[in-house]
């Protein structure tokens, strides 16, 4: 959004400055075809215009390169991503905020956010009993001597068999603590590294015909290189997308405010809407609470 804006500004004081037509002229100027051919680096574009064909006029645009296959990641820069939907209709484009999908690679803190997720869930309901817990009696099993045999003084002790656990596990959380701006920073990390890879697909929305699994069958296997795919969407899942899927091992769904480090990893393919994207980055950009 920031780019835009300046961006904005800098064709505004090159109007201003040079002798630009007037509103209507350059608005007709600007309008971009639907047929405007572009060059695609792992699912982003750049719009490229014919050499017989000013689209828009010399003096507004910039000698600067917005974009090149070879860019070097990680630079926060903010990308155009193109919008499409399950009919890989073309739906317009949309500009990623850099901050968020164009962040340095570390593995280490994808390490850490990863820990602590797995950590977190685990349930921690394991429990042995103790001596003072097994059922049985309190009784001396026998005289003390005369016997022959080795001392005992209670039948629920760790050595007979059905008596207690010496040292064993009980309930308990195995949860660890992690900074709230580790968390953060490992869920911008895997949104850039999904984006690297050309794996980020944005989609208009996840509305399907119907409920039939044949359909999100057939659309995901139009989708180039994808074994497992995870489909994020805005608000809440829509019934008859959750039906379509439930049956499919490769396919899952989520709401934009369960998206995570750990599904991301799991899934070769991302699939998110406008309003997942949004909402993402209005999560990214609020200020943490201490």
């Amino acid at each position: 959004m920031r780019a835009l804006l300046r961006a904005a500004s800098v064709l505004r004081r090159a109007a201003a400055a040079a002798s630009a037509p007037p509103a209507p002229a350059l608005r007709d100027a600007l309008r971009l075809p639907k047929n405007l051919p572009t060059v695609c680096f792992n699912g982003y574009t750049t719009l490229i215009a014919p050499a017989n064909e000013v689209l828009i006029p010399q003096e507004l645009l910039s000698s600067k390169t917005v974009w090149t296959p070879d860019r070097e990641l990680g630079q926060y820069e903010d990308l155009v991503a193109r919008v499409t939907n399950f009919h890989n209709e073309d739906k317009g484009f949309m500009v990623l905020d850099g901050d968020v999908f164009d962040v340095p690679i570390r593995k280490d803190i994808v390490h850490r956010v990863v820990r602590w997720q797995l950590a977190k869930r685990q349930q921690g309901t394991h429990s042995t009993k103790t001596i003072s817990e097994v059922s049985g009696t309190g009784r001396k099993p026998y005289k003390q001597k005369g016997t022959g045999r080795a001392r005992h003084g209670t039948l629920r002790g760790p050595q007979f068999r059905g008596g207690a656990t010496m040292h064993g596990p009980k309930p308990r959380s195995h949860a660890i603590k992690l900074q709230k701006k580790v968390r953060r920073l490992g869920l911008k990390i895997a949104l850039s590294a999904r984006t690297a890879e050309g794996k980020l697909l944005i989609f208009e929305d996840l509305e399907i015909p119907s409920h039939k699994t044949k359909n999100v069958v057939q659309y995901i296997s139009q989708m180039e290189d994808t074994k497992k795919v995870l489909l994020v969407n805005g608000g809440d899942i829509d019934k008859k997308l959750k039906l379509a899927t439930q049956n499919l091992h490769y396919v899952n769904v989520l709401p934009s405010i369960g998206l995570n480090v750990y599904s991301i990893l799991q899934h070769d393919t991302l699939v998110m809407t406008r309003d997942a994207i949004n909402r993402i980055v209005e999560r990214m950009h609020t200020p943490i609470s201490r």
